[in-house]
């Protein structure tokens, strides 16, 4: 059965809802599911910009189906070749074996890495500035580098004005019938998906989306619809999506507040964590989020990491080092590029305590621009009455910090 949607007058969403798989990329995890969009223009020629996932690969010919009534499908725009969006190219191939296709030169190369065969077809390799008519619409290309592939590039529909966008402004959470941004509340439901998505996905390339924001602040008054490949489509308010897009990818913290990461083995260096987070609520910042590094899946702790000006690390020592799911996030910190925040430490050790030492020090080294307060707790199995006066200090220390920064 096909499931559409119109975007506007001859434009239509042929994507599908994923529910099924639980883990994106195989790697985070996806519990409210996620859409693959693609779009299909029916012109005087037809237009298919992008596919779908291989897991719904069935309902987006069926919607293909359904649209083009017996027509042609003529060409195949495609703007990005990872597999969650091209991996059905074959199919559409193998059905319209006349389709003519379209993509920059890095993209037809990937297609024959995974054995696409684009080469049976007419294929027409584009660039930056390039342009094309299908009869009303025209579209013009604009190259899209390490946003996050090589290859990707994004299309803008300059007659109806609907920007392709790729991986860009994209989010989390399965569609479920709601096509447009409008259609949820963003702020409320979505925003948290769509920093997840963005920062696990493409947080380390954030020069090249400020390169991309860059050349679309000229196109904005010709842009009347944001067409990603996953999430809702933007038909109003982009000046608010693009300024969250503009902090995250220069690392700006998006608000003023606290996450409190801990790893805890027996419980004590969680309830001092849970300590610090109360005395920072009475002192007046309340903005502040506790979260169990040990059953809590990284993508979420880096999402949180983007979101807040300050993160307050408190690891047991364990076997001599850092407590090695701390480590982790620190090291996906750093892969990540994440980058001008304040941090604060909480260290445990029952006879050798060295994780604030060495969780320090890889702050300093492997992180950019990042501040450690001095103040720090220091444990020796639990938190006694006796540190009672070395918790005001770290919470003292970061109120301040909050509420000067």
């Amino acid at each position: 059965m096909y499931c559409v949607r119109k975007v506007t007058d001859d434009l239509y969403w042929v994507g599908a809802n994923d529910h099924r798989t639980t883990l994106f990329e195989n790697i985070h995890p996806i519990p409210k599911g996620v859409s693959y969009n693609a779009y299909l223009l029916l012109d005087e020629e037809t237009v298919l910009f992008d596919t779908v996932d291989w897991s719904v690969c069935r309902q987006m010919m069926e919607n293909l189906e359904h649209l083009l009534e017996g027509r042609e499908l003529n060409w195949l725009v495609v703007n990005h070749l990872e597999p969650d969006h091209a991996a059905s190219i074959e199919q559409v191939l193998i059905r319209w074996p006349n389709v003519k296709i379209i993509s920059t030169e890095k993209g037809f190369m990937l297609m024959r890495q995974f054995g696409f065969h684009p080469d049976n077809h007419d294929i027409r390799i584009v660039a930056e500035g390039d342009t094309h008519c299908f009869g009303g619409h025209t579209v013009a290309f604009v190259a899209a580098p390490m946003v996050h592939w090589p290859e990707a590039m994004v299309t803008l529909d300059v007659t109806n004005g609907a920007l392709f966008s790729a991986d860009a402004f994209g989010s989390f959470i399965a569609l479920d019938g709601k096509l447009f941004a409008d259609e949820v509340n963003f702020d409320r439901d979505w925003i948290d998906e769509a920093r997840r998505y963005l920062v696990n996905i493409v947080g380390k390339f954030g020069p090249h989306i400020q390169m991309l924001l860059g050349k679309a602040a000229p196109l904005l008054d010709q842009i009347k619809f944001i067409c990603p490949l996953h999430g809702p489509v933007w038909r109003k308010d982009f000046g608010y999506f693009i300024d969250k897009y503009d902090k995250w990818s220069r690392y700006i913290p998006e608000e003023k507040g606290v996450l409190i990461a801990y790893a805890s083995m027996y419980g004590n260096t969680e309830a001092a964590a849970q300590a610090l987070a109360a005395k920072l609520c009475e002192k007046g910042v309340t903005n502040v989020s506790v979260y169990d590094v040990s059953n809590t899946h990284v993508s979420y702790l880096i999402s949180e990491a983007w979101k807040y000006s300050h993160i307050v690390l408190a690891s047991v020592t364990y076997n001599l080092g850092i407590y090695p799911v701390m480590h982790n996030f620190m090291m996906d910190m750093k892969a990540l590029n994440l980058q001008n925040r304040t941090f604060a430490l909480i260290e445990n050790g029952s006879w050798a305590c060295k994780s604030g030492d060495l969780m320090q020090k890889f702050i300093n080294e492997e992180l950019r621009n990042c501040e450690v307060l001095n103040e720090r707790l220091s444990l020796a199995s639990s938190m006694g009455p006796d540190k009672a006066a070395e918790l005001e200090v770290l919470a003292d220390a970061i109120v301040e910090s909050v509420q000067n920064s």
